[in-house]
């Protein structure tokens, strides 16, 4: 009879803990997820990828009133593997942004996930409007990275969802046994096509040059894997297609001779545009290729305006992941040198 008391007690107990646990979750996420009813803040960080976070984590651990907004993960969420981020190996974009997320989150960031709509130059700071809306803070770190570029076609986006995609982590599933090609020369373009290698039927990598600019252990691999084939010295003309994507017209950028390849995919790796129009507006120096001009402290020729990440001209315009949290972590630095002061 005391042994059945005692195992009730603790099945009750255990029983208790788990709702406590469960409850203290819903808190947590709660408090998350809350509406925000104090809208001032000595820092805003415009972007919710790599270098916002990374920007996110330093400002809090400086004590800085911090609110990162942002609609999504950012491009580094979009890759399939990551081999060279130091100490993390073989892990998916998704993985990696959500912990860094969880971290800002621990370190007492707050984050909201939503349009950014606008930016204005204010007495003592700025003014952040987004779909739902205001903000007000002290300085700002602007970390919106860039915008898939596209093929520019003129039927392209009759194909979008429909044949075209911009996200190999995303749609690759949907190619299985099929025929895709994907666009461009770089290190995307190339993990790309080794991700839907593992999935599609054939593979054609198509790039506009002579030689790709993917790293050499990248390339390696692409030789390696026997449903990959390179075409070279080639760009897509013309979509062809009735209610999906069917073939293309390649050009033979040297001879200009054309052929067509039936296929039922294509994925556009061949970079991006930098998401700096907002900045722009307000006077932020721009350079030629879109990019935020950006001196060594990150900081701007605007007063209390950093900017970090793929969106700037630092780092030699090296668009890692991991040049993305340094440029995240100045930023914080500097910001909070420059809110120190004030």
């Amino acid at each position: 009879m005391k042994l059945q008391k005692l195992i009730g007690m603790s099945s009750k107990s255990k029983s208790k803990d788990k709702n406590y646990k469960k409850s203290e979750r819903k808190v947590k996420k709660a408090k998350r997820e809350k509406k925000i009813e104090d809208k001032n803040y000595d820092l805003l960080i415009l972007g919710s990828g790599v270098a916002g976070l990374s920007a996110g984590i330093y400002a809090a651990r400086y004590k800085l009133k911090t609110l990162i907004i942002g609609k999504d993960m950012g491009m580094a969420a979009e890759a399939p593997e990551i081999e060279n981020y130091p100490g993390i190996y073989g892990v998916s974009g998704v993985q990696l942004v959500k912990k860094i997320t969880e971290h800002a989150r621990e370190m007492g960031a707050e984050i909201i996930y939503d349009e950014i709509e606008n930016i204005e130059k204010i007495e003592g700071g700025f003014k952040v409007k987004t779909s739902t809306n205001e903000f007000f803070g002290k300085a700002i770190i602007y970390a919106l990275g860039g915008m898939k570029r596209k093929l520019g076609l003129e039927n392209e986006n009759n194909f979008i969802g429909k044949g075209i995609s911009y996200c190999a982590t995303c749609d690759s599933r949907f190619f299985k046994d099929k025929i895709v090609a994907v666009l461009g020369g770089a290190n995307s373009a190339a993990t790309t096509s080794l991700l839907l290698s593992k999935y599609a039927k054939k593979v054609y990598l198509i790039h506009r040059r002579e030689s790709l600019r993917a790293d050499p252990t990248l390339i390696e691999k692409l030789k390696e894997a026997k449903n990959i084939e390179i075409i070279f010295n080639h760009v897509v003309k013309e979509l062809k297609g009735d209610k999906r994507l069917e073939a293309v017209i390649l050009e033979n950028v040297a001879t200009g001779e054309k052929r067509e390849i039936k296929l039922d995919g294509i994925f556009v790796e061949f970079g991006y545009v930098p998401n700096s129009f907002l900045a722009e507006k307000i006077g932020v120096e721009i350079c030629e290729d879109g990019r935020i001009k950006v001196n060594e402290d990150m900081s701007t020729n605007i007063e209390g305006f950093f900017a970090a990440g793929d969106i700037t001209s630092g780092s030699n315009r090296l668009d890692q992941i991991i040049t993305a949290a340094a440029e995240g972590a100045i930023a914080a630095n500097s910001a909070y040198k420059y809110l120190s002061k004030k």
